[in-house]
């Protein structure tokens, strides 16, 4: 099982990111994915999560209204667009696999970590 995020980078505040996770298709496509984040001295933080067949989305009262998860299993691929950002978003991002078919926001529910990606937001 793997997971492989990638998208990261250096952005401008009011920039956008689009975050992409692939992973092996024997579990993608039965599984809630999901994008955590870390900065510095932080504990890990839930993002946003999405279920195996893309409903049931979820959002982190901080980047709702600018963030969109999506997927697409045909191409055993998680996204996160973000939009808007701030520099208080900036962090290394994770992508997560759930034991279920749905997302949560709980970070124990989640069973195969991606190695994260960076994105740095400056003012």
């Amino acid at each position: 099982v793997q997971l492989q995020a990638s998208g990261g980078g250096l952005v401008q505040a009011g920039g956008s990111l689009r975050l992409s996770c692939a992973a092996s298709r024997r579990m993608f496509n039965n599984n809630g994915m999901g994008w955590f984040r870390q900065a510095p001295g932080n504990e890990r933080e839930f993002v946003a999560s999405i279920g195996w067949n893309g409903d049931n989305k979820l959002y982190s009262e901080s980047v709702k209204g600018r963030f969109t998860i999506s997927r697409d299993n045909a191409k055993n691929t998680l996204y996160l667009q973000m939009n808007n950002l701030k520099p208080e978003d900036t962090a290394v991002y994770y992508c997560a696999a759930n034991r279920g078919a749905i997302g949560s926001i709980t970070i124990s529910s989640y069973t195969y970590w991606g190695q994260g990606t960076q994105v740095t937001v400056s003012s």
